[in-house]
Order: structure tokens, then sequence, then C-alpha cells
């Protein structure tokens, strides 16, 4: 696994980004093995590290026999044939390996073909070198779901796929359109958070439902809906694919409908993982991605996951080294995060624990009840509270 510090990303960022790769690649069934990093200005154009690091990662492949190199950031066409001559053994990158996951992950015909378009989008611009027939399949990490073909035809293949796929997902997503207009207009609240944060465990404590739950990455890319009855008062909850940083474009764009869910919800449950050391960027992450969909002003509570096995450095009364995020209890947290008032909603649970389970559920009740008193104030009086 190869990344890069910058003058934009700091070395402790760097690092933190390479551990997710590995996540990432056990995930997909690699086994990590090594981590190369390199402070640079820029990326080299040709290489993406420069000419000693290339040749450094070069003597350990050969050396230990490793068969694919992944770097952190997207490599053009250029740079990804470039290394694998240099290196000698196959290369692909972030986006590859995130595409290649939820090709694995996809369970559905709607997600396959999600994901199926976001992958010959990404490869369309790196055909050449890379595919020699697409009839025959190659196995492996990144490769799976199309095949390969003629450099001289392959354009014209997979364009006409993209065309079809599109058109395909074009009525899947009326049908589905159609389907959320016919659940009435009952309370949406969707669950949303980055990837591996716990959505689909709080989703089967919440709904009483089995959503498939797992501590890999992507474990859900179908979005789920279930209809939650809170003191007699119904709502509709859903949980949606996890985001993570550098998400590719292509697949933003190809599940549009399964994010509808988000867009059209009357409430967020932003979901955060608060045992992880970089839970910040995180939140940062899901509300950038929240922006681009239009949905960041949307009401949120939110909702701090895994209180079971948060730990931090205790910080001793004589120490006089400043107060850091690393040293702050989870008590500290909370105060910090809860000051806000009653415009900043937040509860800290632990959903495998079923800790503070019923508090997130109060909060959730008070929400949909406002919410479904301002669509029908004739017959709020019967709810009670809980």
């Amino acid at each position: 696994m190869v990344g890069v510090v910058t003058p934009e990303i700091s070395e402790v960022s760097a690092r933190e980004y390479l551990d997710e790769l590995a996540f990432l690649a056990r995930t997909a069934g690699a086994e990590p093995v090594m981590s190369f990093l390199q402070r640079v200005e820029h990326t080299n154009p040709r290489t993406f590290v420069n000419k000693g690091k290339t040749e450094e990662i070069a003597v350990f492949v050969a050396a230990n026999d490793i068969t694919l190199a992944i770097f952190d950031d997207e490599l053009t066409p250029a740079q990804m044939r470039n290394l694998e001559k240099e290196l000698n053994c196959r290369v692909i990158d972030r986006t590859n390996l995130i595409l290649d996951i939820f090709a694995g992950r996809a369970r559905t015909s709607h997600a396959r073909k999600q994901v199926e378009l976001a992958q010959y989008q990404y490869l369309l611009p790196r055909l050449t070198g890379m595919w020699t027939h697409l009839e025959r399949q190659r196995g492996g990490i990144g490769l799976r779901g199309p095949g390969e073909t003629e450099i001289e035809t392959d354009r014209r293949i997979i364009r006409d796929r993209i065309a079809k796929l599109k058109e395909q997902l074009k009525k899947i997503d009326i049908q589905m359109s159609t389907q959320r207009k016919g659940r009435g207009t009952m309370v949406r609240v969707a669950l949303v958070g980055y990837t591996n944060v716990g959505k689909s465990t709080l989703m089967n404590r919440i709904s009483k439902s089995d959503v498939f739950a797992e501590d890999k990455l992507f474990a859900t890319l179908d979005t789920t809906v279930r209809k939650v009855v809170i003191g007699n008062l119904p709502f509709l909850l859903s949980d949606t694919v996890g985001f993570i940083r550098k998400l590719p474009h292509d697949l933003v764009e190809s599940f549009k409908s399964t994010l509808d869910e988000v867009r059209e919800a009357d409430l967020l449950l932003h979901m955060v993982d608060i045992s992880h050391p970089g839970f910040e960027e995180q939140i940062e992450v899901v509300n950038a991605t929240l922006g681009e969909l239009g949905s960041l002003g949307k009401p949120t509570i939110m909702v701090f996951n895994k209180t079971d096995i948060f730990s931090f450095n205790r910080k001793d009364d004589d120490d006089l080294t400043l107060v850091k995020r690393e040293n702050l209890s989870l008590d500290d947290l909370r105060r910090s995060w809860m000051a806000g008032g009653n415009d900043r909603k937040v509860v800290f649970i632990s959903a495998k624990t079923r800790d503070n389970i019923d508090e997130l559920r109060k909060m959730l009740y008070g929400d949909v009840r406002r919410i479904h008193a301002a669509r029908y104030p004739y017959n709020d009086f019967l709810y009670d509270d809980v």
C-alpha cells in the first residue's frame, strides 16, 4: 500500500488513510503486507511517487513475491501503466479497490447494475494495456464485473453497455420513486454516517429487524427501509450505504437513487464511531457528502456509537502537557459535544450492548412526533410520550 504526505495532508492523516486502505484491502480479500509513505510537494505525473521511492517499492515487491500494489489516491491511466512496468506487479488505486468491494457486496439486481455502471465509467479511460478480450474473465481484486476486449472495439462495447445500464437504472429509479410516494406521508428517518460505524446494528436494535451487519467496510449497499413504531407512533427508518473519504464520484452518481432516501428524509440520524481516533474528520466527510446531496440542513440527531470500546490515554494530574483529543475521556467528549444546547441533539450509545438505546428512542420519538404533529395537527393527541 502506497500513500503520500503533501502540504495539504499531514503525516498523521496520511498514515490513518493507509490504515483505512489496509481495512479496505482486507475487506476485499487481500493480505496487507507493507505500507510505503513519501513526502512530496506534488505527486509525480509519471509514477505518482518519485523515482527513488518507486525503486524502493520495486525491490520490496521482487523480494517478497508481492502480487498487488494499492495506491491510496486515484491514478491516471498513464501512471497505472508506468507503475505496473516499474513494479512488475498489478497496480490498482483506492477507487478501483472500493469499486471491487462494491462489486462483491452488491446483492440486488439494482445494486449490481449501479456498481457495474460505475466500474465501466472508471475503466473506459484505462483500457489501453489493461484488457485483451472482453469474453475472457480474469480473477482477482479489482477485476470483478467487467471482462476484457480488444482495444479497437472495447470502447464501443463499453459505451453501449454504459448507455444500456443508464436506461435500465432510469426505469428502476422511476419504480423506486413510485414506491417512495406509495409509502404515504409517514415521517421518514434515515441513518447516515461513515462506513462501519454501526448503522445496520442500530437499525436492527430500533426496528427489531435482521439487517445484515458485519465488522467490514460497506457491509450494506442496498437501502433497507423498515416501519418502526415507538409509543404507537409509526415512522419509516432507512439504512443507507456508508460514506468514506475519496468516495468515487462515479459511485455517487450511480447510487443517486439509493441516496434519494437521504434527500427525502425528514430527520437524519448521523452515526459516529466515537472509538475511532479520527472521528471528527469522518464527521466532516459525511457532512461534505450530505452537502453535495443538498441534505446538510435537515434536522439531525448526532448518535455517537461504540461507547463500549472507547479508550483514551489518561492524562496524569501532575502532567503539564496540553490536553489533546487523544487524552480526553468519554465524559469530556460527552460534555463538549452536548454543550451546544437545544439546537444540538446529541446522544452517546452502544448499539452492540444496547447501552443508552432507550434515551435515543425517546429523543427519536420526540423529533418524529414534532414532525408528525406539524403534518397532522388534528391527531397529535393520539400519541403518548414514551
